[in-house]
């Protein structure tokens, strides 16, 4: 009874940081958003900046595997559907993400977690975005609306809201995707940033410091990496500011390989297990 109790209430701390590891892993792909921001916009009347990015494409598929110490916890995975979805008459990518338990804490948590956002396909950047979330017994539906013409995001939940937002903001998801648009070999080790999403009715700023290069092995093989670690709130779940970890490929795809974070039990590790339609080839440590 005791061993139980004991599994159980990891187990229970184990999921209840799964979607907030999630976020997190997607929240600092869009670690560099700010700071090109202006030179992405428009100088014309059309408020919506044109980016002409090439790291990743329609059909693109990437599954993750969520480990607690030696057990299978969780499952992530991150799709572009292949068609094009018109939303405000722009044509928008339809990526879905989703965070599910497996294995042991299934059977004590149920966790089955699901995230969607359009992103206009020219300017990459959200137009709406729906949060699903399956957790024990805690369920909650939300979406956002944004309106990147005036500034505004649209909360929907038992009613709506609205509240204003920087330009171009992101949302959870599109962060991710932004980010890989972006030029990475020009971060200096050490150096902070703060990227801006619009998250649970507020702007949420994130500080991320790069940490340099690094290689990771994998079940997939051995990537050459670029290491970086966001700035997370302390005492909740995490024991320092500074707990979680975040590799990221150095190669043309920018996808994240390896995310690992100490929790005030145990450590969750978050690898790269599989993926499929890369714009480019996935590249190896010879």
């Amino acid at each position: 009874m005791i061993l139980e109790r004991s599994l159980y209430l990891i187990l229970k701390l184990n999921s209840m940081s799964l979607n907030r590891i999630i976020m997190f892993f997607l929240l600092v792909g869009g670690l560099f958003a700010f700071t090109l921001n202006e030179k992405n916009i428009n100088s014309g009347s059309d408020p919506i900046r044109k980016l002409n990015q090439t790291a990743f494409t329609k059909g693109e598929f990437l599954r993750y595997d969520v480990s607690y110490g030696y057990f299978d916890a969780a499952e992530a995975t991150l799709e572009v559907k292949k068609s094009s979805t018109m939303i405000n008459g722009r044509r928008t990518m339809h990526v879905v993400g989703k965070g599910k338990s497996k294995g042991a804490l299934s059977l004590f948590f149920k966790v089955e977690d699901r995230y969607e956002t359009y992103i206009d396909e020219e300017g990459i950047l959200p137009w709406k975005f729906i949060r699903h979330v399956r957790e024990g017994g805690y369920k909650l539906d939300r979406n956002i609306d944004f309106n990147h013409f005036s500034n505004k995001a649209t909360v929907v939940q038992n009613g709506s809201k609205d509240y204003r937002v920087k330009p171009n903001t992101q949302d959870l998801l599109s962060a991710f995707y932004y980010a890989r648009t972006l030029d990475l070999q020009n971060a200096k080790e050490g150096q902070e940033f703060i990227i801006n999403t619009f998250f649970d009715r507020e702007m949420y700023p994130l500080k991320i410091k790069f940490l340099g290069k690094e290689n990771v092995k994998t079940k997939l093989g051995e990537f050459n990496c670029l290491k970086f670690r966001p700035m997370v709130e302390k005492g909740r779940v995490f024991k320092e500011e500074e707990d979680m970890t975040m590799w990221i490929s150095n190669d043309a795809n920018k996808v994240p390989i390896r995310l690992k974070t100490d929790l005030l039990i145990g450590s969750i590790e978050m690898d790269l297990v599989e993926f499929k339609n890369l714009v480019k080839p996935l590249k190896k440590v010879n």
